[in-house]
């Protein structure tokens, strides 16, 4: 009994994975003639699709770093946040709201503070870059909410940080 079980599994994975051909229809381009998406054009949603939010976190970044006790942008940071000014200025349906993180060192206070002017940075940028102040909230979650734990620079580094998040909707 326990022989049949795995054979029909494994031929029903054979015939699962034989159905996953992407280039099944043609040449490759996800379409027909004269239909479907344009070249270099991703799946509706995907990192591929330069509209979605998937692309926004992925290929523009949602997020920047700050140095130690920082809210200033670094020349690496504003970069990101042209590109996310852009993003959001081309798709108006969405609104976001920037996140103020800070790494374990110092007081629950000091740290909540810091992620604010860290948020508020964001915030203050994005809006010189044309994208309307009522599409941005901000909030500060301080050491509260680490990407990394561990106690060494390079899980701190990775905790100040400042994060564009989308939100469906024009206002927030």
């Amino acid at each position: 009994m326990k022989t049949s079980g795995i054979l029909i599994a494994l031929v029903a994975f054979a015939a699962l994975t034989a159905c996953t051909n992407a280039d099944r229809f043609g040449s490759g381009s996800g379409a027909g003639a004269n239909g479907g998406l344009a070249a270099g054009a991703g799946v509706a949603g995907s990192v591929n699709d330069p509209t979605s939010p998937a692309y926004f976190n992925q290929i523009i970044g949602d997020r920047v770093l700050f140095a130690v006790d920082q809210s200033t942008l670094s020349t690496e940071a504003q970069l990101v946040l042209d590109q996310q000014a852009v993003w959001l200025t081309q798709n108006g349906a969405y609104s976001a709201l920037i996140e103020g993180h800070a790494d374990e060192q110092g007081t629950q206070e000091y740290n909540i503070a810091l992620g604010e002017r860290r948020a508020e940075a964001v915030r203050s940028y994005l809006v010189s870059r044309g994208v309307a102040s009522s599409r941005l909230r901000t909030i500060s979650y301080g050491k509260e909410r680490p990407l990394a734990i561990c106690s060494d620079e390079s899980c701190y580094a990775q905790n100040r940080r400042a994060v564009t998040v989308l939100t469906a909707g024009a206002g927030v």
